[in-house]
């Protein structure tokens, strides 16, 4: 029993000093405390530690013991927990697919035993279709955070960059898988990520709109007019006039450029219902509003505005206008077969007034007998 014990003691011994050599020539590349290296550090100190206790002969109380006496050796080391070695563990443990899948290169420290183990630390170089710059950007506790709570690689995926493009808290990553944002992202009928290369502009533009918008600060006083004209510019004159608050209810980053935009394309006019400008997506983004249900030939039309803005009207520096059609109703599944015929990035939401001020528009029983 003593032997087992001297045994186990002296492999903690032997740990901390591999960790301790880890930390410390880490510690010494990363003086500008690049969080990569940071991350790609406690990536392999979590392969060790699982190596050895999930593999290996080391006792139940290893962790506690070993984090310990590395705060011995390195008074004032911060980190390095018992808690957190255990998330170390974790986060090599769900992530180590990225080296079984992709390109890796590693950064070999040798160790005291002759190099017959090794503290890899993990350094992406390739990976198709993964956010890198922002797995490598986020922090540790960011990384915790989206481990302990989203469970598929796709939600990891989208909770990591999500957590890089806003500049998200731990908290704030917390509320928003809390919220479920994952399956509530791109509920709008869209294209974007086939038409979008860039795959982290395809995210924004797919996080900017939703797939409902309540317009209860609009008067439409003429709500139920046949002339399908004269209901379309009554919504879009009560937007106008109250663009303010379309612009909240659209989100972030949205700059009012006018309505009824007027631009000539070989000798033909063309009028463009409702133009912003979104400096999250560095866009012009194109509003078509439609009174009734959607009908496949407004996708045409969008399309075709789209295309004169982009001849004419985008600057050096932007990235392609984007479309969205605001209509009263919509099929999904319908929407979203027709988008595959269409090349720029258009998609189609849908828009609702409060039924509080449905009933104030609507006349009283009394002039409804007189009007029938």
């Amino acid at each position: 029993m003593n032997d087992m014990k001297e045994k186990l003691s002296t492999q903690y011994k032997e740990a901390v000093q591999q960790i301790k050599t880890a930390i410390l020539k880490s510690q010494a590349k990363a003086l500008a405390g690049v969080n990569q290296e940071q991350l790609a550090l406690y990536y392999g100190i979590g392969r060790y530690i699982s190596d050895n206790t999930r593999k290996g002969f080391w006792g139940k109380d290893a962790i506690a013991t070993i984090s310990r006496q590395l705060n011995d050796e390195l008074p004032g080391l911060r980190g390095f927990s018992q808690t957190n070695l255990r998330l170390m563990r974790i986060f090599y443990e769900e992530w180590r697919a990225l080296e079984a899948n992709s390109s890796v290169a590693t950064d070999e420290l040798q160790i005291a035993n002759g190099g017959e183990e090794e503290i890899h630390q993990l350094q992406l170089t390739n990976y198709e279709d993964f956010p890198v710059i922002a797995f490598m950007s986020i922090g540790f506790s960011h990384h915790s955070a989206i481990l302990a709570s989203a469970k598929s690689l796709e939600e990891r995926k989208y909770y990591i960059q999500l957590c890089y493009d806003q500049k998200l808290s731990v908290d704030g990553i917390q509320k928003k898988i809390a919220e479920d944002t994952f399956h509530n992202q791109g509920k709008m009928s869209n294209n974007f990520i086939t038409t979008i290369p860039e795959y982290k502009q395809a995210f924004r533009a797919i996080q900017m709109f939703k797939d409902e918008y309540l317009l209860d600060y609009i008067n439409v006083e003429q709500l139920g007019e046949r002339d399908e004209d004269i209901d379309e510019r009554v919504i879009e004159n009560e937007i106008v006039h109250n663009v303010k608050n379309f612009i909240m209810t659209f989100g972030k980053g949205f700059t009012y450029a006018g309505n009824q935009v007027h631009f000539d394309k070989l000798g033909h006019d063309h009028w463009v219902d409702l133009l912003f400008f979104n400096r999250i997506l560095r866009s012009t983004v194109v509003v078509e509003l439609k009174k009734g249900a959607f009908k496949p030939s407004y996708l045409g039309q969008l399309s075709h505005y789209l295309h004169v803005l982009d001849d004419e009207d985008r600057l050096e520096g932007e990235n392609p206008p984007v479309g969205i059609i605001l209509c009263k109703d919509a099929d999904k599944t319908f929407v979203e077969y027709v988008l595959q015929d269409y090349q720029r990035p258009m998609g189609v939401a849908t828009y609702k007034v409060s039924q509080e001020k449905l009933k104030e528009l609507l006349p009283d029983e009394e002039e409804m007998k007189k009007l029938m």
